[in-house]
């Protein structure tokens, strides 16, 4: 039985940090959106990091809607990367949680 709480414990703890990776990620994400609605200063460090981590993890996204208006296509597209991260580390959580019961 304490081994069971202990693995229940393991896989609840992983199931958490998952969640918590996918949500960091996809609030990265939506701050380059509000950074790039609002135009902000490309050569800023926060912008070019989060910059960063929108080219490498919202890479799929990428040119998915092209309205128009360069500037609210990648916000469009970078919200919609950030939805994705969110929603589906949270399904994964979820999964993980039950596989734990």
């Amino acid at each position: 039985m304490a081994v069971r709480t202990a693995a229940s414990r393991v896989v609840t703890t992983l199931a958490a940090a998952i969640r918590l990776v996918t949500s960091v990620v996809g609030g990265l994400i939506v701050l380059y959106a509000v950074f790039t609605l609002f135009e902000a200063n490309p050569a800023n460090p926060l912008v070019q990091f989060t910059a960063g981590v929108r080219d490498d993890l919202g890479w799929f996204t990428v040119d998915l809607f092209n309205p128009e208006d360069p500037k609210i296509a990648e916000t469009v597209n970078a919200l919609i990367a950030a939805i994705v991260w969110v929603v589906v580390g949270n399904l994964l959580s979820k999964a993980i949680t039950r596989l734990a019961r």
